[in-house]
């Protein structure tokens, strides 16, 4: 697989993965998990307004906490395959974070604290790791692993 189609791959599902059913709103925030397969695991915090958050997760022993403090951020994490972590935080407003993983033992860890930043996590493959952490204004970070 080359790193174009791994590209792709996330993407599409990322993208399959967040207009699914199954959620729940306040004040304007969104909240959706799926969860198919075993043992698999999700949490998620919003405060402020307009927050959106979605979790997909398809295989076994899969866990996602995803915390949003603020207004107008968006998280949105697609796991395949087993033993998969992720967790995201994102404090302040305009915030973006995407994390897929494909495969297994395959760990993410992002934090944003500030406005307008973004992050993306891709990561193919077993045994992958991958932390930021993104303090300030318009910081923007893309990890791909395969």
């Amino acid at each position: 697989m080359t790193i174009k189609s791994v590209i792709k791959t996330a993407a599409l599902a990322l993208t399959v993965a967040l207009p699914l059913a199954g959620v729940a709103s306040a004040n304007g925030s969104f909240v959706n998990v799926q969860q198919y397969g075993i043992n698999n695991g999700a949490g998620g915090a919003q405060t402020g307004w307009f927050n959106d958050m979605t979790i997909y997760q398809d295989g076994w022993s899969n866990t996602a906490i995803a915390t949003q403090d603020g207004n107008f951020n968006s998280t949105a994490v697609g796991q395949t395959g087993w033993n998969n972590g992720a967790s995201a935080s994102s404090y302040g407003s305009g915030n973006v974070t995407g994390i897929a993983q494909m495969g297994g033992n395959n760990s993410a860890d992002t934090f944003q604290w500030g406005n307008g930043n973004a992050v993306g996590v891709i990561q193919v493959g077993n045994g992958h790791s991958a932390n930021t952490t993104q303090v300030g204004h318009g910081n923007v970070a893309v990890i791909v692993q395969h």
